[in-house]
């Protein structure tokens, strides 16, 4: 299961340039997968991947080992950096809480900002 969850954030990053990647990076994820950003949730995260690269024009992300957690969802620390699509550049930290069905697919994704306006323009 943390395969996926690794392969997640890799594919996220080479999602912006690479089209097979952001095909790989969909396919971890259920089509109608629940993804709470800031606190907004939304269901499919094909809207939420094309919002992000139209205000950002590169990301890295760094990752702790995922940690499964007593219900059952995985838990790890992130930090990520990034350029916008205004030249800006911003670096990040988190947690992402996920959980997969039994197949191994991403049925729910929650990503906590330390910042918790950082992603307010994804709404």
């Amino acid at each position: 299961m943390t395969t996926t969850l690794n392969n997640y954030f890799r594919l996220f990053d080479a999602s912006r340039i690479e089209e097979r990647a952001l095909s790989d990076l969909l396919s971890l994820f259920t089509p109608d997968a629940e993804i709470v950003f800031n606190g907004t949730s939304r269901r499919g995260f094909e809207s939420f991947i094309k919002a992000f690269y139209e205000h950002n024009s590169d990301i890295k992300h760094m990752w702790d080992k995922w940690e499964l957690q007593p219900d059952g969802s995985y838990q790890t620390n992130w930090a990520v950096c990034g350029q916008g699509s205004d030249g800006s550049v911003y670096a990040k930290t988190g947690i992402d809480i996920a959980r997969l069905n039994e197949t191994g697919q991403i049925v729910y994704l929650e990503n906590v900002q330390a910042d918790k306006d950082v992603f307010s323009k994804y709404k």
